[in-house]
Formats: C-alpha cells, sequence, structure tokens
C-alpha cells in the first residue's frame, strides 16, 4: 500500500484542475448520498479522480477495466480511503474480472463511470433487475461510445449516459496527446528499440491515431497510415504521412500500433508478409484488433518474456506486446496517458458526474454531449492554473458576431 500511496500522491501534484474541483467538492458535497459504481484502469491517476468523487460525499465502488491494468499497489491504497471500495487486480482470470464487475453492481450504483462500457453492458444483459437504480451513467472512451450509440440507436439504451469521450477537451488533449505519447513511450521501454527511421505503421487516423502518428515523426519514425475513411485517408496524406492499403503496409512495417477500436486489423493474411523481428502493439481499447488467437494456433514455438509474446514461424518472428491489449496500459512498464492529460479528462468525469446526478432524473434514456459550460470550465480551470490570461469579446464584437444585418 505505501508505494500506491506513494504514486497517488505523486499524481496529486500535477493534477490541479482536479485538485480545486475536490475543494470545492469538500465543501459543497453535491455527491451526498449518491453511489457511484466505476470501472476504469485502476492507477495512480484514476485514484486521484475516485478521491474527489468520495470528498464530495460519493460512495464509491470501483474495479478494473481491463485485465492487465491495475496497479495492484494503487488498488490497496484506494481501499483504505474512506468510502471507497476497491474490487480490481492485476492479471485476474475472465472470471474474476467480471466477478468483480458484479461486486460492484451489487451496490445498486444511481451512477455508472465506464471505460469501454462494461459495466452498462452487464446493466442492460445479465443485472437487468439494477437498472430502475441508475440515474444515469458516464463514458470515458471512444469504442464505449461506438456501443452505446449503437444501443441508443436501436433504442436499447435505457438510461441517459454523457459522451465524455466526444468532447473538445476530451479529444484533443486525452486522445491527441495521452495516446500518442503513451503508447509510444510504452513500446520503447518495453522493447527498447530506436524509433527514428524505422517504418512505423498506425491504423487508423482518428484523434488517437492522429496523435500517434504526429508523436512518432517527431520521434524521427517514417510514419505509415492506413485508414478506411476517405476523409481521414485524404487528412492524414495532406498532414504529410504516406497512406496505403494494410495489405502493403504490412510488408514494410517494422512497429506497427493499431487505433481503430475495430476487430481483425492485423490478421493472418498480414502476419504472413510481415518482416522477420516485428513489433505489434494495439492502442485500441479492446483486444481483438490483433488477430491473437490465430497466432497462438498457428506458431511453431512461442516465447514469453514481461510483456512481449514472441511466435516463431520458421526463420521469421513476430513480437506482440501487451497480449494485443492497451500497450500503454498492460505492459508492465506502461504508465497510461501523462497525469496533465488526465487531469482534464477526469476533471471532465468529476463535473459530468456531478450534473448526472443534478439533472440526470430529467434526462431521456440516451447519449448526452458533456455540457459546453463543463467543458469550458475545465479549460478555464486549467488556464488558470498555468498562469494563462486570455482576451474576453467586448460587447461590441458580441453584437457583431450574433448580428446578421451588419455590413462589411
Amino acid at each position: 500500500m505505501k508505494t500506491g500511496q506513494q504514486k497517488m500522491d505523486w499524481a496529486r501534484q500535477y493534477m490541479p484542475v482536479l485538485g480545486s474541483i475536490r475543494k470545492e467538492f469538500e465543501e459543497t458535497k453535491p455527491l451526498a448520498g449518491v453511489t457511484i459504481g466505476m470501472a476504469l484502469h485502476v492507477e495512480a491517476k484514476t485514484a486521484v479522480l475516485v478521491e474527489t468523487l468520495a470528498a464530495g460525499g460519493a460512495e464509491v465502488y470501483i474495479t478494473g477495466c481491463n485485465p492487465l491494468s491495475t496497479q495492484d499497489d494503487v488498488a490497496a491504497a484506494l481501499g483504505e480511503v474512506p468510502g471507497v471500495h476497491c474490487y480490481a487486480k492485476r492479471a485476474c482470470s475472465n472470471e474474476e474480472y467480471y466477478a468483480a464487475i458484479n461486486q460492484v453492481l451489487d451496490a445498486h450504483p444511481v451512477i455508472t463511470i465506464d471505460d469501454g462500457m462494461d459495466l452498462i453492458f452487464e446493466l442492460h444483459t445479465r443485472r437487468q433487475e439494477l437498472i430502475e437504480y441508475v440515474i444515469g451513467g458516464c463514458e470515458e472512451t471512444t469504442t464505449g461510445i461506438h456501443r452505446l450509440r449503437s444501443m441508443a440507436a436501436e433504442g436499447a439504451l435505457k438510461f441517459p449516459v454523457i459522451a465524455v469521450n466526444d468532447t473538445p477537451m476530451k479529444r484533443h488533449f486525452d486522445n491527441v496527446h495521452g495516446t500518442g505519447e503513451s503508447s509510444l513511450s510504452a513500446i520503447m521501454a518495453t522493447t527498447n528499440c530506436l524509433l527514428a527511421g524505422k517504418f512505423l505503421v498506425v491504423a487508423g487516423y482518428g484523434f488517437c491515431g492522429g496523435g500517434v502518428a504526429r508523436k512518432a515523426r517527431g520521434l524521427g519514425a517514417r510514419v505509415v497510415v492506413t485508414e478506411v475513411d476517405p476523409r481521414r485517408a485524404l487528412e492524414a496524406h495532406m498532414d504529410g504521412f504516406t497512406v496505403m492499403p494494410m495489405d502493403e503496409a504490412a510488408k514494410i512495417g517494422e512497429i506497427f500500433i493499431t487505433t481503430t477500436g475495430n476487430t481483425s486489423i492485423l490478421t493472418e493474411r498480414h502476419f504472413g508478409s510481415m518482416r522477420d523481428g516485428v513489433i505489434l502493439s494495439n492502442a485500441g481499447h479492446f483486444n481483438v484488433e490483433i488477430d491473437v488467437k490465430w497466432l497462438e494456433e498457428h506458431a511453431e514455438r512461442i516465447e514469453r518474456r514481461d510483456g512481449i509474446d514472441t511466435y516463431i514461424f520458421g526463420e521469421k518472428k513476430i513480437h506482440v506486446l501487451a497480449e494485443g491489449r492497451l500497450v500503454n496500459l498492460a505492459t508492465p512498464k506502461g504508465m497510461g496517458h501523462p497525469i496533465e492529460v488526465m487531469d482534464l479528462s477526469f476533471a471532465l468525469q468529476a463535473l459530468s458526474a456531478r450534473y448526472m446526478a443534478e439533472h440526470g432524473k430529467d434526462l431521456s434514456p440516451g447519449v448526452y454531449d458533456v455540457p459546453n459550460v463543463i467543458d469550458e470550465e475545465v479549460a478555464e480551470r486549467k488556464l488558470a492554473s498555468l498562469g494563462i490570461a486570455i482576451d474576453a469579446l467586448t460587447d461590441e464584437q458580441k453584437h457583431y458576431m450574433s448580428a446578421w444585418n451588419i455590413g462589411t
């Protein structure tokens, strides 16, 4: 527990936005009497969010959202925080993982906070009797939002959920800078390999993929982008990256990072044309982008070391990092997104949880944007913590921007 508390102390000093919210929560107790269920990556930055919610009066029940992303020492330290109940465990079995999810749900949470929609999925499939207790939820990641929007379109979503991932303060900082820096640093720390000069293939050019591509270029990598969306492909081309189909990229890539949130991005047909010593990694939420199952079943021999599984086919070796799971968190040296980035994302979560506690009963089932006032508030708090001042519109400028009948 001592090391877990040290990690939390370290993170806390670089999270001034969440710190300012915690001070307000301690005074106003906006979550008094509210039970919150969470399934997130249980590490130091998440712990600071949990502390903030508990300081606001909430009773918090939390487990992991990935079997390999929990830091056990942090989970132990969280268990000592008043009002917090933590069930997360690193390297748990599939059965243990879902048992912990259900322990959280057994507490009858009225607000859920998900990273990947596991709590909401369980509620809507196997624990439907608990839905009546839920006011609403918040979702952290792109993959979860995709699933939620599909549910909403089919009329299957039974309560309102705030799409925290889709707000500008999340997409332009967490997804771009967070995924970009943390994925590459985890790859370098795990492999000790140089990125400069290597062909690095990024699958997907959304906010996450674009962040990875730009950070990798800054480190000297020769970046190739693969896409299925013609607009994003054109954007990547205009941004100066080489764009080609994965079938072609598979022949030249030395390091691959998948960021699509979709399934079967790297499969049997790609493995056959890959170079010896190729490194495969995934930065999408679920471990479905790389067909690890095929590699497990067909490799002549498998060598395993911390964070790296090597599949041997004759003279060729294919290295997969973190079992194809989130490379920035599931590798032994993966630390997740930088602290300052998660300060912004978790500030959004804390304020969205407060908003849901206050207004959730007035919302119909569906997926909702983060209220703009919350998004702007987080930006303003961050600027204030940096000592940065900005201009404000004059009354004349406000009138000019709102009027249509002003001549040039």
